[in-house]
């Protein structure tokens, strides 16, 4: 991937290295994927955040992002 994606952190400017895939089941089907983009320093923080709500699906790098995650 080409262009550099930033970190979805509030507050962040650094370049995300890694992408959150994550649902919420009452508001979203089952197959949806959203996404959120970490940095290297917000990664944990993203993903305990997600998990703590039973959101989180897992996450990869930034170059294996599924097309029809959103």
């Amino acid at each position: 991937m080409s262009e550099e994606l930033q970190c979805s952190a509030k507050g962040c400017r650094e370049t995300a290295s890694r992408a959150i895939l994550w649902n919420n089941p009452r508001l979203h089907t089952p197959e949806r994927k959203k996404t959120w983009l970490a940095c290297d320093g917000h990664l944990d923080h993203l993903r305990d955040f997600l998990a703590l709500r039973d959101f989180l699906i897992g996450d990869v790098s930034i170059d294996d992002i599924p097309e029809d995650a959103g």
